[in-house]
């Protein structure tokens, strides 16, 4: 699986932490940035990982900054991206198994590096359920459509 990872100044560490392990896992890894702890603007990697995603260059996305909710709604500014903000594993289960959701944002200053790990680990883990939450998510992605 391809992962299109990317973060601003606010969360660098947890992307490298994170990118360290994928890599390990075995997952190819396209690093859109930052790579250092200048500050940035997030948008700009919300952005270029949404792009990689939505292109079908990358399966999924991760992306972090402080929070989280920032370069999520960078993300979902792409059409066809579903970015949710987990900051538990309860959530990014339901991220997966009810909104397939195709891009992870963490936030690196509300969330520990052990815990944002296992939440990307059971993100990754965890496929769409399809069914009735399948009607769901084609009514949302509609909305791109009729509002675009």
């Amino acid at each position: 699986m391809k992962i299109a990872l990317g973060a601003d100044h606010g969360g660098f560490q947890l992307k490298e932490t994170i990118k360290e392990w994928l890599t390990e896992k075995g997952y190819e890894v396209l690093d859109k940035g930052t790579f250092d702890e200048q500050s940035c603007d997030y948008p700009d990697y919300g952005k270029a990982v949404a792009l990689e995603v939505a292109g079908g260059k990358a399966d999924r996305g991760v992306l972090i900054c402080g929070t989280g909710i920032g370069i999520s709604i960078s993300a979902n500014k792409v059409k066809g991206i579903r970015a949710a903000v987990c900051g538990d594993s309860f959530s990014a289960r339901m991220s997966r198994l009810h909104n397939d959701a195709n891009i992870l944002a963490l936030g690196q200053r509300v969330t520990g590096a052990g815990l944002a790990l296992d939440i990307l680990e059971l993100w990754l883990n965890t496929s769409f359920e399809g069914g009735r939450h399948k009607t769901r998510v084609d009514k949302m992605m509609q909305i791109e459509t009729d509002c675009g």
